[in-house]
């Protein structure tokens, strides 16, 4: 089989994206040749584009060129620039259709005793505040060294610790951010049960949580109140071996695939990005979608610029206007920083390929397939809706994830160019690769390759029905490359929104 050197997305547009280094002379799709040297994941003009002429990619404008462009000349930062350039949506295509046979799959997971299902039994120690964040690992460090070898069951004991909880104002945006964020993760259908550790004295009180210190599987104490911090450890492995005791004798049994929640993420993006993981990751989710799953979708920062393709897709105009609301937030608060969203395309991202906002925002969108919105959900709030759903996050990964998972994510998603390495314990990390090399060269934080899209070694649908069995197997209980480094104790980052006093 041909092997590609640069893919040309749509016949509308005017560059073609590189999938290995192509020398000078190269014969474009067009017939023009490469007037120099270009790397994998970079686009090149297949025809002449004058100053101000939009730059079209996906069939969507990225952008307006800076000066003349010879077809056959290297496109990126030197010569294209952020633009407000919106293309009009043509026809929409249909999602990856689900087979009678995907919506009777199901999973091996976790009943829990409220109905819902989960995809590890993990036992969470949840610091109120920064300040019980050293006693919260002390607590999950002897936990796992003396009771987790006594249940199976038990896939661990995770410290989800963080740096906000006093210092903050008890009301306002950071306050409720921060509560309804640690809410979500005390309810998390992951953690079969629950302790809460405070210090006593700040702002993000045990007491706000509705817990009433009682109940094998829910608990909660402050080091004030326990007379230190040796001895807060001494108390909580009694609690803990209480909650163990009752969580750890649950077995996995079938479960629906229509309980799957997805969350959607992508780091370290480059130009293949929007070429090979994340429209095979989309084909996954509308297989999901139709087979009555959840995905959702984030990083409002990061589909800026495609936020037009989303909406057209809203099944009614409140979606549509409550995505709207969204892109007005954050273009008013990156102002008040005296920021741009164009500012969000990182060093790597260039390097990579990726030159504007509206670029990477195209190719992140993919990612979400092309299943209708049901749904958009404000930061960490509770999901509910089936389908493609929308979530309020900033593009930083740590933080979207923690509000995805919050919201009753029960396996992630994540897609790179570059290599980000990452993992969100109480749930479990999928990381797919945009390009062989990467893949290769960090074959062991990586789940899958879809670099074999580029390589003309697989399909896009082929893939992306690898991912879906793959999401499935990893709900069952098959352990992912960032779970069996142990990534996922670092990575609880709730959004810190307000003023820190």
């Amino acid at each position: 089989m041909s092997k590609p050197a640069c893919i040309l997305l749509s016949q509308d547009d005017n560059v073609a994206v590189t999938t290995v280094a192509i020398e000078a002379g190269h014969i474009l799709p067009g017939g023009a040749p490469a007037a120099t040297k270009i790397d994998p994941g970079h686009k090149v003009a297949v025809r002449a584009i004058r100053q101000g002429e939009p730059v079209v990619k996906y069939a969507q404008a990225i952008g307006r060129a800076t000066i003349d462009i010879a077809a056959g000349e290297h496109v990126h930062s030197h010569n294209l620039a952020f633009d407000e350039d919106r293309l009009s949506v043509s026809g929409l295509a249909q999602p990856e259709a689900a087979t009678t046979a995907d919506k009777t799959r199901t999973f091996m997971g976790y009943r829990r005793a409220d109905g819902r299902a989960a995809t590890r039994n993990y036992i969470g120690i949840i610091a109120s505040v920064n300040c019980s964040t050293t006693v919260c690992r002390a607590i999950a460090d002897a936990a796992n060294r003396t009771i987790l070898p006594h249940y199976e069951g038990i896939d661990g004991f995770v410290p989800i610790v963080h740096d906000q909880g006093c210092g903050m104002s008890s009301t306002g945006d950071g306050m409720r951010t921060l509560h309804r964020t640690i809410a979500g993760y005390t309810r998390h259908v992951n953690f079969g049960g629950v302790l809460m550790v405070g210090l006593g004295c700040e702002v993000n009180q045990l007491t706000l949580y509705g817990q009433s210190g009682t109940g094998a599987s829910k608990r909660h104490f402050n080091i004030q109140d326990a007379g230190g911090s040796r001895r807060a450890v001494e108390n909580a492995l009694s609690i803990l071996k209480e909650i163990a005791a009752e969580v750890g004798t649950m077995r996995r049994e079938p479960i629906s695939v229509s309980e799957i929640i997805v969350g959607l993420q992508c780091g370290g993006s480059d130009g293949l990005s929007g070429i090979t993981a994340n429209p095979a990751l989309g084909v996954a989710v509308d297989i999901l979608a139709g087979a009555g799953g959840t995905a959702i979708l984030s990083e409002t920062s990061e589909i800026y610029g495609a936020e037009h393709l989303l909406r057209s897709r809203a099944v009614n105009e409140e979606v549509a206007v409550k995505l709207d609301g969204l892109i007005s937030w954050w273009e008013a608060y990156v102002a008040q920083h005296g920021a741009s969203l164009d500012n969000n395309p990182s060093p790597g991202n260039k390097k990579g390929g990726l030159t504007t906002i509206l670029e990477k925002s195209l190719g992140a969108v993919a990612k979400g397939g092309r299943s209708p919105l049901t749904a958009v959900y404000n930061y960490a709030e509770r999901v509910t809706e089936h389908g493609l759903v929308f979530m309020d996050t900033p593009g930083y990964d740590p933080v979207s994830a923690t509000g995805q998972v919050a919201g009753g994510a029960n396996v992630i998603a994540f897609t790179t160019g570059r290599g980000s390495c990452f993992g969100s314990r109480p749930v479990p990390s999928i990381k797919l690769t945009s390009n062989t090399a990467l893949y290769q060269s960090m074959e062991e934080d990586m789940d899958i390759d879809c670099g074999v899209i580029a390589t003309g070694d697989a399909t896009v649908s082929g893939l992306g029905r690898d991912i879906f069995d793959l999401i499935i197997e990893t709900a069952s209980g098959q352990k992912t490359k960032s779970e069996l480094f142990g990534y996922g104790d670092n990575e609880f980052v709730p959004w810190h929104l307000g003023a820190t006093l």
